[in-house]
């Protein structure tokens, strides 16, 4: 949920952490609630059967280098009509060369977006001709393999210009390295070129993707410095929670028997509230949380405009008045005496509540330097340790 805050909600957020999770399981873990926190898809192709999550990806670097000339877009595919150097048109059953309209359109482009075709690198070419011919409508191809601006994004532009004469729209680039805000910059302004040139106005638009080790304080900063980027994939300082390693809490025994039980501390953040607690939300006018309140199961629930006294459970001098415009009550019981109460919402249901709730706090609460601290109070819960 912190990527998304500093993303921004009109940024799309990729789960790219499959190979650095940890855990038996943490690949699978990291996927399911990293969208359920806000991310919107996926590499994990197992995490997207089981959980009916978005599946999202490109090719990898390997790929590209596997590739050293024209020439390895050799093998026939299925037939002799439709060969490794064919492309069907979307609309029509009869094949066309792709390498030569790549290569026609390679001399078209040359002057609009300033390169030399000599110096693009024909097996990464050839690498995003054979991916655009397995991929026509999820071409998204990864530029900086060798050099963005003289070959990659060269190459990328001669490939999509090539299957948008035959029907075909390309969705965009990633980059995985280098100043990602600059040349994220560069791609937009060529994107920008060609749209003009060549009267395709959707060109000037497609998605550009950065990777590459990114953490929360680089979307930061690239928010700062200023950048193109549409989409971002995140893989270790997301799976493997670097920005908070360890979760500041821990189990302890609050009541046996309806008897009340507390854990006494020189530190009072370790100082248990004893006994059952049921925790309201409390909502103000313009729909934000103001705070969540504990109390008792034999209490009564605090109810719409009626004022209620909050007060901090240790820190008696710390109270204040509210009076709520809603209510919500934030106790479930899904398991009790061994037996299943409720089963857990599909996961787009507990998606749609993270977001909804992250947006009900107020922009104070979600900065990322010195937050307001959220406010979690009690009514009679203190008056009766």
């Amino acid at each position: 949920m912190r990527f998304r805050l500093a993303a921004g909600p009109d940024k799309t957020l990729l789960e790219f952490g499959l190979r650095r999770a940890q855990g038996p399981d943490g690949a699978l873990s990291a996927s399911r609630y990293c969208y359920l926190g806000g991310f919107d898809g996926t590499s994990n192709v197992l995490a997207g059967k089981l959980y009916g999550i978005p599946v999202k990806g490109t090719h990898a670097h390997a790929f590209v280098t596997s590739y050293t000339a024209l020439e390895d877009l050799q093998y026939k595919i299925l037939s002799e009509e439709l060969n490794s150097k064919n492309l069907l048109p979307k609309d029509s059953n009869t094949a066309v060369n792709f390498v030569e309209k790549c290569m026609a359109w390679q001399k078209k482009l040359a002057p609009c977006i300033g390169f030399l075709p000599d110096q693009v690198s024909l097996g990464e070419l050839a690498a995003f001709i054979s991916y655009a011919q397995a991929f026509p409508n999820g071409f998204l191809a990864l530029i900086d393999t060798y050099d963005v601006s003289r070959s990659g994004l060269a190459n990328f532009c001669t490939v999509a210009v090539a299957l948008s004469e035959l029907g075909y729209r390309a969705l965009g680039i990633r980059l995985d390295s280098g100043d990602l805000s600059y040349l994220s910059q560069i791609v937009r302004d060529t994107f920008r070129k060609v749209a003009q040139t060549f009267d395709l106005p959707w060109f000037e638009h497609l998605t550009i993707v950065a990777s590459n080790d990114i953490n929360e304080d680089t979307i930061h900063s690239l928010n700062q410095q200023g950048h193109e980027i549409n989409s971002f994939g995140i893989g270790t300082h997301l799976v493997t929670c670097q920005k908070q390693p360890a979760l500041g809490c821990v189990f302890k025994l609050v009541e046996v028997n309806g008897k009340a039980r507390i854990k006494l501390s020189e530190d009072v953040e370790k100082v248990t509230i004893p006994g059952k607690k049921f925790a309201y939300r409390l909502f103000g006018h313009d729909g934000n949380a103001l705070v969540d309140l504990m109390q008792k199961p034999c209490e009564d629930p605090p109810k719409v405009g009626t004022r209620v006294l909050c007060r901090h459970p240790f820190q008696e001098s710390k109270r204040a008045y509210v009076i709520p415009a809603d209510v919500q009550c934030l106790h479930r019981e899904y398991w009790k005496n061994g037996q299943v109460q409720e089963m857990l919402p599909p996961l787009n249901d507990l998606r749609n509540k993270a977001i909804s709730s992250i947006k009900s706090l107020r922009q104070d609460h979600k900065r990322a330097l010195n937050p307001t601290p959220y406010k979690i109070l009690s009514e009679e819960l203190n008056s009766k340790v």
